[in-house]
């Protein structure tokens, strides 16, 4: 019997389906991974240096890849024996999951689990959701509406409304984005905080989620990364349903991915085992199945497809799939992830009021100079 260390995410959703696979962690029953889990801002954040020499498998996110690419941290897990299930796999990606983990021409990390901003609301609330941004700020004005704006999510929608505005950040070497896009995302996201009230700039999705699932006072957030659990029977004392992002200028495109995928140490002694078990993890087969019945977000379209499980979750997948395909990724350079947290905090000042917009803005072409001759692109 082959055991494996394995690190993800402290949540239901990330860590639920990984547990409940016990004996069988891989495509045979002779491998066992035991898991630990990190918290949810860890996951986003924290280093991956240390990790890699006490676990032999990894969930990570997809901002980390260019870092740990340059690095030598993970696997490439292309010319591993598995170059056809790798091809199926980038086949069979919702939007860019799959190739959110790639970088340099190699495979760092295999999707399993898909998420983007889009809406959510109680159904039994509020038959019809408002689809546009104008219909938006008047059901916010009547103090129905949560948003999560903690710097990190605050960042998040910045970089939504700028893509679907047109101007995706960091898509030039000018600066961060672009002044009249820049001033546009500002001036919608006060809108809203202005009509939900401060308290909004310290929740994240999850808060915003067991607010909607547990409590009648609001029904309805416009941009939250999805979390299919509130959308399951029983998880809350309410279901949510999650639907596809407000449209803008154009439609619903732009929508900053998330997710998460499981890669493999490079310092791993088990690399072989451990790669098998990444591919069986991200298959249909595994994803469709006992994935998400067991409680988890799956990446695979296939799943994604499957209507038993979108009857089980209020449309879940089919109601967010047009979004998820239209999602935007992050800009793909080692610095980022450094540049994401400062850019966070400035926007975030900018939404309390500590600084006004064009100091903000000023703020954040700054803190991407340094970078600029890092071949930062779109």
């Amino acid at each position: 019997m082959t055991r494996l260390k394995g690190i993800t995410w402290d949540h239901p959703r990330g860590l639920a389906p990984l547990v409940a696979l016990g004996p069988q962690s891989g495509p045979t029953n002779d491998v066992i991974i035991e898991w630990a889990a990190r918290s949810l801002q860890a996951f986003a954040d924290h280093p991956l240096e240390q990790l890699v020499k006490e676990y032999d498998v990894l969930v990570i996110d997809h901002p980390h890849i260019p870092l740990v690419s340059d690095q030598g941290l993970l696997v490439r897990l292309d010319k591993t024996g598995h170059d056809a299930e790798l091809a199926l796999l980038a086949r069979q990606s919702v939007g860019r999951s799959h190739a959110s983990y790639s970088h340099g021409g190699h495979q760092y990390a295999l999707a399993i689990d898909a998420a983007t901003q889009v809406s959510a609301h109680r159904p039994d609330l509020i038959m019809e959701p408002p689809r546009s941004w104008p219909a938006v700020l008047e059901l916010a004005g009547e103090g129905r509406v949560l948003w999560p704006g903690k710097p990190v999510d605050a960042m998040s929608s910045f970089l939504t409304l700028a893509a679907q505005m047109g101007g995706p950040v960091c898509s030039d070497k000018t600066g961060f984005v672009g002044r009249d896009v820049g001033l546009a995302v500002l001036d919608l996201l006060h809108q809203l905080v202005d009509r939900i009230g401060p308290s909004c700039l310290a929740a994240n999705p999850i808060n915003v989620a067991d607010r909607l699932s547990s409590t009648d006072e609001c029904y309805y957030a416009p941009l939250v990364f999805g979390y299919v659990n509130y959308s399951r029977p029983g998880f809350r004392p309410h279901q949510l349903a999650y639907r596809d992002m407000p449209v803008g200028p154009r439609g619903v495109t732009g929508s900053c991915l998330g997710g998460a995928g499981i890669a493999v140490s490079a310092r791993s002694a088990e690399k072989e085992a451990a790669v098998a078990c990444a591919f069986w993890l991200a298959s249909a087969k595994v994803q469709r199945d006992l994935y998400y019945w067991a409680g988890g977000q799956p990446a695979n379209a296939l799943a994604w497809e499957d209507q038993s499980v979108n009857k089980d979750c209020l449309d879940f997948f089919s109601a967010t799939r047009a979004t998820i395909e239209g999602a935007s990724v992050r800009p793909r350079y080692p610095g980022w992830m450094v540049l994401q947290e400062r850019a966070g905090e400035l926007v975030h000042a900018a939404l309390s009021g500590d600084i006004g917009e064009d100091a903000c803005l000023d703020g954040l072409d700054a803190e991407r100079e340094p970078l600029i001759g890092d071949g930062i692109g779109g």
